[in-house]
C-alpha cells in the first residue's frame, strides 16, 4: 500500500471532506477521490458512506484508521532512528518562528545549526499566529503555551520568566511604578494576536494575587514592535524574558516591579505529525533546549 494514500485516509477521517484533505495535501480532489478508492479496493472494504451532503467513515474504517495510525507512526519512528544511527542532519527545515524570539534571538542560533550540518537548509516564516502547518508547509514551530490540539507533537523547550520591563530614558521622564496597581497611570504598550488585546497583566506577592487591566496609545499584532517601542521609551512592556535578553543585558531595559511575580511562560517546539519530527527537529530541539540553558532558562 502506498503511505501517500494512507496519510490521505487519515487526514480524510479527521477533516471530514474530501475536498479539504485533497487541498491541505496540495492535490485535486480528483486525485484524492482515486487515491480513496485504489485504497479500498485494495482492502476489499469500503472505508466512507459518501451521499451528497456528507461524508461518514464506516465501522470498518474505523477499525482501520486504529491500526493505519499505528503502522504510520511505527515506520517514522523507524525512519528517524535509522537517520539518526547514521548522524544524518539534512534536507530542508521549514520552520516557524514568532517575531521579536526569531528576529533578535535565535537568528544566530539557526545560523550555528546550518554551520554544523552544511546538508541542512532553512525556510524560515517569522510571525507571531499559529501557522497553518498545511497551509504554509511548515514542518515545525517554535511557539509559547502548549497546543490545544492533542494530535501535534509538542516538544517543551522551557519555562521563561514573564516580567515587567522599560527604558532608563522612560522612568526619567514618567517615573517607575513600585506597586502593579501604579501601571493605570502609565503608558502601558500592547499586543494583539488573533483579535485578542493582551491588556490583562497579573501580579503575585506574599500578600496577594494583582489583575491590573492596563491602557495604551499603542498597540501591535508584533511583538518586536512592542520590543522596540519599549527600547525607544514608549510606554512599559510585560514580556517573556528571553525575547528581552540581549536589551537587558545592554541595559536599554531594565527591570521593574521585581518584588512580584507573574505567570510563566512556556515554550514548545511543535510539529502537526510524527512523520515531521526529523534528525533536523531533533537537532535544532537539542540547540534550543542548550542555548536556553545556557541563558539560565529553566527546561
Amino acid at each position: 500500500m502506498n503511505t501517500s494514500d494512507l496519510n490521505l485516509f487519515i487526514r480524510i477521517a479527521e477533516t471530514g471532506s474530501i475536498t479539504e484533505s485533497a487541498k491541505q495535501q496540495g492535490i485535486s480532489t480528483a486525485a484524492a477521490s482515486s487515491a480513496l478508492k485504489r485504497l479500498e479496493k485494495q482492502l476489499d472494504i469500503q472505508l466512507f458512506i459518501r451521499t451528497t451532503r456528507q461524508l461518514r467513515i464506516t465501522s470498518q474504517g474505523e477499525q482501520f484508521l486504529f491500526h493505519c495510525r499505528q503502522a504510520l507512526e511505527s515506520l517514522d519512528q523507524g525512519r528517524i532512528s535509522a537517520q539518526q544511527m547514521m548522524g544524518r542532519v539534512g534536507g530542508e527545515l521549514r520552520l516557524s518562528v514568532s517575531s521579536d524570539l526569531g528576529r533578535n534571538l535565535v537568528l544566530p542560533w539557526i545560523d550555528e545549526l546550518m554551520e554544523a550540518h552544511p546538508s541542512l537548509s532553512i525556510d524560515l516564516n517569522v510571525g507571531d499566529s499559529l501557522s497553518n502547518f498545511f497551509m504554509d508547509k511548515v514542518d515545525v514551530a517554535l511557539r509559547y503555551g502548549k497546543p490545544e490540539d492533542s494530535t501535534m507533537v509538542a516538544f517543551h523547550i522551557a519555562t521563561i520568566d514573564r516580567i515587567t520591563c522599560v527604558s532608563p530614558d522612560y522612568i526619567s521622564t514618567f517615573g517607575e511604578p513600585s506597586h502593579p496597581e501604579e501601571l493605570r497611570e502609565h503608558h502601558c504598550l500592547l499586543y494583539r494576536l488573533d483579535g485578542h488585546l493582551f491588556n490583562n497583566w497579573t501580579y503575585v506577592d506574599k500578600l496577594g494575587r494583582y489583575e491590573i487591566k492596563v491602557s495604551s496609545n499603542r498597540v501591535s499584532n508584533d511583538t518586536d514592535i512592542v520590543r522596540r517601542w519599549a527600547v525607544a521609551g514608549k510606554g512599559i512592556a510585560y514580556r517573556s524574558k528571553i525575547d528581552i535578553s540581549s536589551d537587558l543585558q545592554s541595559g536599554k531595559l531594565v527591570q521593574i516591579l521585581s518584588d512580584y511575580q507573574s505567570p510563566s511562560a512556556q515554550l514548545y517546539l511543535l510539529c502537526p505529525s510524527r512523520k515531521q519530527v526529523t534528525p533536523a527537529v531533533i537537532a535544532f530541539r537539542e540547540m534550543l533546549r542548550e542555548k536556553c540553558a545556557h541563558l539560565g532558562i529553566a527546561g
